[in-house]
């Protein structure tokens, strides 16, 4: 199971064990920790864990992560059904490149043959998605969930807003559930910025920053390239002389970051819709709507609201607000015309995307 961080995969999976009746166990790993601390940790979860064998693991002292996940095997019913998640995996492969054989080795030679349901949920895509890629230990042996953020009716039926609102909303939010389960049903627009910005713990300021840090450390290049594009920066060059600081990024560190930035999902990268490749024309944006609308207004705010000067801060919002929904609009308008397309009006249609200005001039001629 996979999504964007903060997208409510954790929440998600924590209410179907509590629904399901079963016994289970839930690991989260910690990014950073020491392999030993985090195999003690999770020893220590599963030995207080519901499950039946729980209690034939208890002060066990795994050397390595295939003893301490064949312990698992052993905490895990043979004639009931049971749940086993493991939270934040892409940390648990970062932190000892054997954990992912082991779970191999040990989900072939135990667990398979028990009737336990095992979850592996993390927020980076990329490693999530590697896990399943041919030739790594893990390949056909797992289903695929993606979590996506709420879409636009499921926003619409929560705040109880009208539809040119319910966009509006939408691009604030992301769809993000904790963020818009804090927007008042029929309240509007700037009714909800002028109370998240009177607060700083919102969860519309928060959320961002938490977001960020579980992948980016704020002295990285990369977190200067998000912030760059997040400040209205789309093109290569742009996006370098920004993000360096004093000095452009050189082109063969700028390069791979953002490819980097694209496999996570966090950035998207937008063409010309041409009858020729035009990659020299490529655009980079934020992926999601939400971190577009916090790094362009609200981490630049978040001074300003912690010392009790939010009017400041939506003062700055309003002042743009026109301008940035016309450009955040436009990706949600194209994902929503290749959802309806084609149908009977354009049963030839196969994409959705922009014409540059030269796309244009050459249509015109």
């Amino acid at each position: 199971m996979t999504g964007r961080r903060r997208v409510g995969k954790s929440r998600l999976v924590q209410e179907f064990c509590d629904r399901s009746g079963l016994p289970y166990v839930v690991f989260q790993a910690t990014r950073g920790r020491n392999a030993v601390a985090e195999r003690a940790d999770f020893a220590s979860t599963l030995a207080h864990s519901p499950l039946p064998g729980a209690e034939l693991v208890a002060g066990l002292q795994a050397s390595d992560w295939n003893q301490a996940l064949r312990s698992l095997a052993v905490a895990t019913p043979d004639d009931v059904p049971s749940i086993a998640v493991l939270d934040e995996v892409p940390w648990l492969v970062e932190q000892d490149g054997e954990f992912e054989g082991a779970l191999q080795t040990v989900w072939d030679r135990h667990l398979s043959a028990k009737p336990v349901l095992l979850i592996l949920v993390g927020s980076d895509m990329s490693v999530m998605e590697a896990l399943q890629s041919y030739g790594r230990p893990f390949f056909g042996r797992a289903a695929k969930m993606t979590v996506q953020p709420l879409h636009l009716a499921d926003v619409q039926a929560m705040t109880g807003l009208d539809a040119a609102e319910s966009v509006d909303a939408l691009l604030i939010t992301g769809g993000f559930p904790e963020i818009v389960q804090s927007w008042r049903p029929g309240m509007g627009r700037r009714d909800f910025l002028r109370e998240a910005v009177s607060n700083p713990l919102a969860p519309l300021l928060v959320a961002g920053e938490l977001s960020l840090l579980g992948e980016f450390p704020e002295a990285s290049h990369s977190r200067a390239i998000l912030e760059a594009v997040g400040s209205g920066e789309r093109t290569f060059s742009t996006i370098a002389a920004q993000a360096g600081g004093a000095g452009a990024l050189p082109s063969g560190t700028l390069s791979p970051l953002l490819n980097t930035l694209l496999a996570k999902r966090v950035l998207a990268a937008d063409l010309p819709l041409s009858v020729k490749a035009d990659s020299k024309n490529k655009r980079y944006r934020i992926a999601d709507p939400y971190l577009r609308f916090w790094l362009a207004f609200l981490q630049r705010g978040i001074p300003l609201i912690e010392r009790g000067r939010g009017d400041l801060a939506l003062e700055r919002i309003e002042r743009s607000w026109t301008t940035w929904r016309g450009r955040a609009v436009e990706p949600v308008v194209r994902e929503s015309l290749l959802r309806l397309l084609p149908d009977e009006r354009w049963p030839q249609t196969e994409a959705a995307a922009h014409w540059g200005p030269e796309d244009l001039v050459r249509a015109w001629r």
